[in-house]
């Protein structure tokens, strides 16, 4: 569709510069534009005549033309932006897409922000830097090319020899510009970025600065980015428009001197005059298409390193199974196995896990403890399918979780972090978490809020069910936060729940009735618990006592506690 717009608007513009020809002719001299041959046809069909009645027809032609090759400039504009915009919508849903599906383990060596800005920020320099420029390269050398032919055909000599000049101008002009262009890319690229992680910061931590007066500090570390990211900014863009200028006061020259040129080569001021306005126009056409050919080659020299990230993003490998048949269900009747599981974070530091043996019976509650560092979370990560153990296994009912079963096996857990991640979205949209609004049962949501004791206070809020939780839950305490992340885990319906210090910020009370309704859960459901407060794995039917990354004991709560109690 683009390329056939392109060759219309293009046409257009011949016509247009060609239909100037008769009309500035018949203006200065109409019996010579009467008397021409081709006229003939047109002067029988119209019924004229008199050379001065061709003025009007030529007049309603001329504008005729000038409005059609208006109009369909505007209409290529419009197809160019609305396909680059929908290719950059494109980018950014499949980098997000991409970068959703990475492993867990990808995350935590990551910085957010730098996602953000490459799905955000630097997707737009790619749309605005690179996709648009080179559409618009495409098609201005058409144009350029037909408006060049139709030049020629009137003075080949001048028309050759002006675009050449203009055209030796602005490859100068390139290669003067190209090194600062590069550094100036590479410095929008990265402080695109430090933007993004600035604001982050100073928002994310808004009760500290406030609380420390940092906020001077803050604004000083988002300044020290955001200026020589315009600075960059306004470098390309003063670049890409400059020459501009120049070649209009050259081309007014040029013109001056053309017409002085054809006013001595030839009988009459008034027959040059059709030649003179013909090639001004062409001209005057002529240098914008340049100009659009130079401003999209600086702006996707000023966009390379951020094409070279976000196509870095989009290059992100996709895991094996998607698109493929969902695999089929991870039974879990009987045990969780982990066999000789080690795990490293990073090369070279000491492991994580070290050769963990362990066998999860199902319907168990098992509890983990141990000093920070030992590895609990870890363990958690490991049996939740998050981390891939290095070595050794994860096995279910004696079925290995690999990719290409990971997902049945994840559908079966539901997880309770320290941190409850909230959105700002209604307490039910957070209990129901992932659920389209007009999907979630009602009964299921209260039953799963009755089971995480937050029933009652949820009852006493003026809107319920549909009050708003802020940004991160901020209109929540601590405690109300924790108890939704657990009423969440119970509308999952998941038969393993993973507690990884869930209850660390409620009350003794609270937690001894959140606890006693996971206890009576029933059999169907496996708990994994870690616990800030050791009494809260009373409940347990094994605990799990691990130090430096292995297991030292492994026994009923008396025996560990008991172990512990002997050792203090």
């Amino acid at each position: 569709m683009l390329l056939i717009l392109t060759l219309i608007a293009s046409f257009a513009e011949v016509v247009s510069i060609g239909a100037i020809l008769p009309f500035l002719g018949v203006l200065t001299a109409p019996e010579t534009v009467f008397a021409h041959p081709l006229a003939k046809p047109f002067i029988e069909v119209l019924g004229i005549g008199a050379p001065r009645e061709l003025l009007l027809p030529l007049t309603v032609a001329f504008t005729t033309a000038a409005l059609t090759s208006g109009v369909m400039r505007l209409l290529l504009l419009w197809a160019q932006t609305r396909i680059g915009h929908a290719i950059g919508a494109e980018f950014s849903a499949e980098i997000y897409r991409r970068t959703l599906y990475q492993p867990y383990s990808t995350h935590l060596t990551r910085n957010s922000s730098e996602i953000i800005a490459g799905i955000t920020a630097k997707t737009s320099v790619l749309v605005n830097n690179t996709v648009l420029p080179v559409l618009a390269v495409l098609s201005s050398v058409v144009l350029l090319v037909f408006i060049l032919v139709a030049l020629v055909a009137i003075d080949p000599e001048i028309a050759l020899g002006a675009f050449t000049g203009f055209g030796v101008i602005y490859a100068v002009v390139i290669g003067l510009t190209k090194r600062s262009l590069a550094r100036d890319s590479e410095r929008i690229s990265r402080e695109s970025a430090q933007v993004i992680k600035a604001l982050q910061e100073g928002l994310g931590g808004i009760r500290d600065v406030l609380l420390d007066g940092t906020q001077e500090l803050y604004c000083q570390i988002f300044r020290q980015s955001d200026v020589p990211l315009r600075r960059a900014l306004a470098n390309v863009q003063i670049v890409s428009g400059s020459p501009r200028f120049g070649i209009e006061t050259l081309a007014m020259a040029l013109i001056a001197w053309l017409a002085l040129a054809l006013a001595g080569s030839s009988e009459s001021v008034a027959s040059a005059i059709p030649v003179l306005g013909a090639l001004a126009l062409g001209a005057q056409r002529l240098l914008p298409i340049l100009q659009n050919i130079y401003v999209s080659v600086s702006a996707f020299r000023g966009g390379r390193h951020s094409l070279s990230d976000a196509l870095d993003l989009l290059d992100q490998p996709l895991p094996k199974d998607i698109g493929n048949l969902p695999s089929p269900a991870i039974t879990f009747n009987k045990e969780i196995a982990l066999t000789g599981v080690s795990f490293t974070y990073e090369s070279g530091t000491s492991p994580i896990l070290d050769n963990i043996d362990l066998v999860i019976p199902f319907g168990s509650i098992v509890g983990f403890v141990g000093p920070t560092g030992s590895g609990k979370s870890t363990l958690l990560n490991v049996v939740m399918g998050l981390l891939d153990p290095e070595e050794g296994t994860l096995s279910v009912d004696g079925v290995e979780i690999n990719e290409m079963n990971r997902r049945s096996w994840q559908a079966r857990i539901a997880h309770v972090p320290q941190s409850i991640f909230l959105a700002d979205a209604t307490i039910a949209e957070n209990i129901a978490f992932g659920v389209p609004l007009d999907q979630i049962d009602d009964d299921r949501l209260r039953l799963a809020a009755t089971g995480a004791q937050i029933n009652e206070v949820i009852e006493t809020f003026p809107k319920g069910y549909e009050m708003l939780a802020g940004e991160g839950g901020i209109r929540l305490s601590g405690g109300q936060r924790q108890r939704i992340g657990i009423a969440r885990a119970l509308y999952k319906r998941a038969n393993v729940i993973v507690l990884d210090e869930a209850t660390s910020a409620l009350d003794n009370e609270t937690e001894r009735s959140v606890i006693q309704s996971i206890v009576h859960l029933g059999s169907d459901f496996t708990v994994l618990m870690v616990a800030h407060r050791l009494t809260t794995l009373s409940c347990c039917d094994l605990v799990v006592d691990l130090n430096g990354g292995r297991i030292c004991r492994v026994g009923s709560y008396t025996q560990i506690t008991g172990l512990q109690a002997a050792q203090i």
